[in-house]
C-alpha cells in the first residue's frame, strides 16, 4: 500500500464513522451537516445552468455493487432533470486504478466525464443521502439542486445512494452494452446449436461468516438450485428441440455440488474468470440467478429468459421473460 492509498483509506474510514453518526439523526438535522443543504436555505438559483449529477461506484465493493451505484446516479439524472456525469468503475480498494470493466460494459461511452467537468470549471457538490420515495426528502434534494442552477455544478450522491428499481434502466443499459466496441472481442464457449442454460450459485463471501445476518439473507441451498434447475430443464424441453447444455458458475469444486451430477451436458465453470462468467450469463438462452448482484446485473443485460428468486432487494420487470421463484424453489411459470 502506497502513501496515497493509505491516506484515501484513512479518510474514508474516518468519514464513515462521522457519516454513520449523523445519519441516525432526523432527516433535516442530518441534512444540516451538508454545505449543499445550508446553501439551499439562503440561495435561489436563476435556472440559467443545467447541471450534472453522478454517483461514485464504491471502490471497496465488487463490480455488481459498483454497477448499482453507477445506475443510481444515471437514474437520478433522469428524474431530477440533470445531465449525467460518468465516474469509471475502479479496482477493489484502488479508486485511482482503471479496471477493464469500463471498456467491457461500455456504460461510460458517450457520457460526460466527471473528472473532465471538474477540470473545466465545474465544482462538485455533495448531496445528502435520501429516500427518493419520501416526498419530503425528495423535495429537499430538488430545492438544493435548484439553488445551484446559476452555477456550474456536478452533484455527487452520498456513497451507496440506493435505487431499488434498476430494472427500469434495462433499455438504456442494453443499448450501451450491445453497442460497446468491446463486443467485437466477445468469446463464448456456447454452441449456438444448443439451448444454453447458465446457473449462478452464490457461495464465496456468504460461506465465510455464517453468523452474519446480512450474508445469511443471501444464501440459497444446493437443494434450492437443483429443484429450480430440474423444473427449468423440463420446461425447456417443451419450448425447444435443441440439446440442452448447462453451465454452472460458482466457487469451490464439483464435489461440493453432488446434486447436479445426474445432468447430462453439464459444464463446470468455477475456473472461469469473473468477466468471462459475467459475459456467459448475459448471453445464456436462460439464466438462473442467485440473490446476488453478480448475476442480477447480467440478468438486466440478458435478452433471453431469466429465472430469479422473487425475494430480492432490487426490482424485476413484469414481463414474460422474467420468471419468479419462491423461497422453496417453486418456479412460477407464466
Amino acid at each position: 500500500m502506497n502513501l496515497s492509498e493509505f491516506k484515501y483509506k484513512a479518510q474514508r474510514k474516518l468519514y464513515g464513522y462521522y457519516y454513520n453518526r449523523i445519519h441516525k439523526e432526523p432527516f433535516l438535522k442530518y441534512c444540516s451537516h451538508y454545505t449543499s443543504y445550508r446553501h439551499s436555505l439562503k440561495h435561489n438559483g436563476d435556472g440559467s445552468c443545467v447541471n450534472y449529477i453522478t454517483a461514485r461506484p464504491n471502490p471497496g465493493a465488487g463490480i455488481g455493487h459498483q454497477m448499482a451505484n453507477w445506475m443510481a446516479g444515471y437514474h437520478l439524472a433522469k428524474v431530477l432533470g440533470l445531465k449525467f456525469a460518468n465516474i469509471p468503475f475502479s479496482r477493489y480498494h484502488h479508486p485511482w486504478v482503471p479496471t477493464p470493466w469500463n471498456d467491457f460494459l461500455g456504460f461510460g461511452e458517450n457520457e460526460a466525464s466527471y473528472k473532465d467537468l471538474l477540470q473545466n470549471g465545474y465544482k462538485k457538490v455533495l448531496l445528502p443521502q435520501f429516500n427518493e420515495m419520501d416526498k419530503e426528502q425528495f423535495d429537499v434534494i430538488k430545492k438544493i439542486i435548484a439553488s445551484y442552477s446559476d452555477q456550474k455544478v456536478v452533484f455527487i450522491c452520498e456513497q451507496d445512494q440506493f435505487y431499488r428499481d434498476l430494472n427500469t434502466l434495462i433499455p438504456d443499459l442494453q443499448q450501451k452494452f450491445y453497442s460497446a466496441s468491446a463486443r467485437e472481442n466477445d468469446k463464448l464457449v456456447y454452441d449456438s446449436s444448443n439451448f444454453n442454460i447458465a446457473i449462478h450459485v452464490r457461495r464465496g463471501d456468504i460461506m465465510d461468516d455464517p453468523t452474519n445476518p446480512n450474508l445469511v439473507m443471501r444464501y440459497l441451498s444446493n437443494d434450492y438450485f437443483e429443484k429450480v434447475l430440474e423444473q427449468v430443464v423440463e420446461k425447456v424441453k417443451t419450448i425447444t428441440d435443441k440439446p440442452v447444455h448447462i453451465y454452472f458458475f460458482s466457487q469451490g469444486k464439483a464435489e461440493d455440488y453432488p446434486e447436479f451430477a445426474k445432468y447430462p451436458n453439464f459444464h463446470w465453470c468455477m475456473d472461469m474468470g469473473a468477466m468471462a462468467s459475467f459475459l456467459h450469463m448475459i448471453y445464456a438462452d436462460l439464466l438462473i440467478t442467485s440473490k446476488s448482484s453478480f448475476s442480477y446485473k447480467p440478468a438486466l443485460l440478458n435478452r433471453g429468459i431469466k429465472v430469479c428468486p422473487e425475494n430480492f432487494w432490487h426490482g424485476y420487470p413484469d414481463s414474460a421473460d422474467w420468471i419468479m421463484v419462491d423461497n422453496e424453489g417453486n418456479v412460477k411459470w407464466k
